[in-house]
């Protein structure tokens, strides 16, 4: 770090401190050229990837954008604020996760439907609706019935543990 005094090349560590929030630390510097103090900040810097586009065209990533999204799809449904907000962070740690500087936006859309689908079924579908491009009824038809196929083999699978883990209440109420 070079002193901002002198321009020296070379400066000392006095003192290092995280921060209150543990988000960055505070560091106290001292020239051996010039003698002078000052305090530097050292901060994590997370760089989303760009995202690219169906036409090949990159733009940044905007939060804002994905939040949208997510306030269209669930516009008069009762999904609470707070849900919303962990369901765009758990997107957004997603795409840092994956440690790419390129995102399709494909992958994004994915990301999203993934995220409505554990949320709102009914916004799961406008979105779908939107994202997919449906032609028709039949689309509407198909998503419906792949989630009814879902539902139904999760709704069993619910009772199959259910009937493992307590005995049959009959046979209780006879004892």
């Amino acid at each position: 770090m070079k002193c901002p005094f002198c321009r020296s090349d070379d400066t000392q560590v006095i003192d290092s401190r995280v921060s209150e929030a543990g988000d960055s630390i505070r560091r106290r510097r001292r020239c051996p050229e010039c003698q002078k103090r000052f305090t530097t900040y050292e901060t994590v810097e997370l760089r989303m990837p760009q995202i690219v586009k169906s036409d090949g065209t990159r733009v940044e990533f905007v939060e804002n954008k994905l939040r949208v999204s997510f306030q269209r799809a669930l516009h008069k449904r009762a999904v609470e604020t707070e849900a919303v907000d962990a369901a765009i962070q758990r997107v957004i740690q997603k795409l840092l996760s994956l440690g790419e500087r390129e995102v399709p936006s494909r992958q994004i859309g994915e990301m999203v439907m993934e995220e409505l689908y554990k949320l709102d079924k009914v916004a799961y579908v406008r979105f779908a609706s939107v994202y997919r491009s449906f032609k028709d009824v039949s689309d509407f038809h198909d998503v419906l019935r792949t989630m009814g196929a879902e539902g139904r083999s999760q709704e069993s699978e619910v009772r199959n543990q259910e009937s493992v883990r307590s005995p049959d209440k009959r046979s209780a109420i006879r004892e």
